[in-house]
């Protein structure tokens, strides 16, 4: 399966690694455009320098590891193509330009399933994803929440447990699998 992977979903931490984790695991193919890159990138700015300076670094290991994840488009393609907000329709573009099955964003109201279904491509929010992986392969699953913890647990020097790490990430129900 081949999913997009929203600029929302791939600029918190903790989100990004566990969808990440199940990729490197084998349960799906990511994909994304520069210019979600760029957002994020952008995004991480309003954290100043260092925020931006290690969303770079980070975004350049992430194109280095999945060379094949990047989708380019026509810009006739996102030309055609109507959303509630014309900002992203960059997004849906890159899904079909990159026959994804699936954009997983956080944003729902503005990728509504009836246009999405003509293009054929579907959505779903990052918990929903990852809870249906779990559900095939909780052993696998468990293991990238359990790196993921640790690597929180050494970046923040702080005492977190998986459900609290994976409810403030807005994964309630991966939190409620997992912990």
């Amino acid at each position: 399966m081949k999913a997009l992977l929203d600029t929302c979903v791939i600029y918190p931490t903790v989100m990004r690694e566990m969808l990440l984790g199940a990729a490197r695991m084998g349960a799906f193919s990511p994909l994304w455009s520069e210019r979600i890159i760029a957002e994020w990138v952008r995004a991480a700015q309003k954290l100043g320098p260092a925020g931006a300076a290690q969303a770079e670094g980070e975004a350049a290991l992430l194109q280095a590891a999945w060379p094949e994840a990047v989708v380019s488009y026509p810009p006739s393609l996102e030309a055609r193509l109507w959303l509630p907000d014309p900002a992203d329709t960059h997004v849906l573009a890159a899904a079909i330009a990159g026959s994804a099955d699936v954009i997983v964003t956080l944003n729902a109201k503005d990728f509504p399933r009836n246009i999405l279904a003509e293009e054929g491509v579907s959505r779903v929010d990052p918990d929903a994803f990852l809870h249906g992986i779990w559900s095939a392969q909780p052993e696998a699953i468990a293991e990238v929440g359990a790196r993921v913890l640790a690597e929180a647990q050494r970046l923040s020097c702080d005492d977190w447990q998986m459900r609290a790490l994976l409810k403030k990430a807005r994964l309630p129900r991966m939190a409620k699998a997992l912990g």
